[in-house]
């Protein structure tokens, strides 16, 4: 399936208060692989960008003149994304803008417009329970260079998030689970000797165990007593 690694910068957080898309980048991806398509806008709003905003992101009003509307850049976006399966972290908050946006023009929505959208940050948080999900930390998680991020650049997220998400989603694709190899006789079998590799284990450090025991504490507070962690690792003797 065609994906899109898709990131928005805003003026603000809502676009039900009238903020707007300043910049809009895609990375196109099939097969797990980047083609190298991309779509990279920068957009005037029409109105102001919240001072928030920009120190997030850079971006200020007076680079942004000059720049296209959105409603001249609309039609382009909506080509770009159609049928394909989007891939953002955060989902929520971006697909509010685009969805805003073509509110604006007409337009059909993103859930009409697209075949699926899969939201990196709601898998982080499965993933990695009581854990920080940020952009950044999942970088830091599975050691992506991030050197030359220094904003919040629409184009650099995306490049970002592509890596982390062939990380998040590389389930059993590195062992040979299922490998052809020529047997007696010259026809293709499978080789029931195949050794694996042993896999390497990471053991904890001593802040992400301090952190496994706050998270239980929470478990226990919600459960009023011991969660089913704290049994399996403390069983009880065995009865003789």
């Amino acid at each position: 399936m065609r994906q899109i690694i898709l990131d928005t910068e805003t003026t603000g957080l809502d676009p039900n208060q009238g903020h707007r898309i300043i910049e809009f980048a895609g990375l196109e991806m099939v097969g797990r692989k980047l083609t190298g398509k991309h779509l990279h806008l920068y957009i005037h709003p029409e109105r102001p960008i919240d001072p928030d905003a920009q120190r997030v992101h850079g971006i200020s009003l007076e680079f942004l003149e000059g720049k296209p509307v959105y409603a001249k850049v609309a039609a382009e976006i909506a080509d770009f994304l159609r049928d394909a399966e989007l891939i953002i972290h955060n989902a929520p908050f971006d697909v509010g803008f685009l969805n805003a946006e073509f509110a604006r023009l007409g337009m059909e929505p993103i859930n009409k417009l697209c075949a699926n959208v899969i939201d990196t940050l709601a898998e982080a948080r499965d993933m990695f329970p009581g854990k920080r999900n940020s952009l950044d930390a999942l970088c830091d998680r599975f050691e992506i260079d991030r050197s030359n991020r220094t904003l919040h650049g629409a184009l650099v997220d995306c490049e970002l998030l592509s890596e982390v998400y062939l990380w998040m989603t590389r389930g059993q694709e590195s062992l040979a689970m299922d490998i052809e190899v020529e047997v007696p006789g010259g026809h293709a079998g499978h080789d029931l000797t195949f050794e694996r590799k042993p896999l390497k284990v990471l053991a904890a450090d001593e802040a992400e165990l301090a952190e496994h025991q706050a998270y239980l504490d929470v478990l226990d507070k919600t459960v009023k007593g011991s969660c089913v962690w704290r049994a399996l690792e403390n069983p009880a003797p065995a009865e003789a």
